[in-house]
């Protein structure tokens, strides 16, 4: 097993991954691409503590880049969207909230 540090790797904040927190209680994440649902389950509740209803993870693949006249590939990574049981909530995104609309 892995330690649970090394399971989620930073937080996915974009457009979609906003409306699916503010809709659906869901936060997403990249994560280990070895990690399994049940790691990323038992890291999440550890490191927050909050309750985990669901996880469904994905693989994203890597995508072409172009440095010059050279070709290559970024990584393939593991996106997990983890969807928390009502009433819990993650505060660490609500305070970057904050902080981004106190810098506007």
């Amino acid at each position: 097993m892995k330690r649970i540090e090394d399971v989620i790797r930073r937080p996915i904040i974009n457009e979609k991954s906003t409306l699916l927190r503010a809709a659906g209680n869901q936060y997403v994440f990249e994560v280990d691409l070895r990690a399994n649902k049940q790691e990323i389950t038992e890291a999440v509740s550890t490191l927050f503590g909050v309750k985990v209803a669901s996880v469904n993870t994905c693989v994203m693949p890597g995508k072409a880049k172009r440095f010059g006249r050279f070709i290559g590939r970024s990584n393939k990574w593991k996106k997990a969207v983890v969807t928390l049981a009502d009433g819990s909530v993650i505060d660490f995104f609500d305070k970057a909230d904050e902080v981004e609309s106190a810098e506007a």
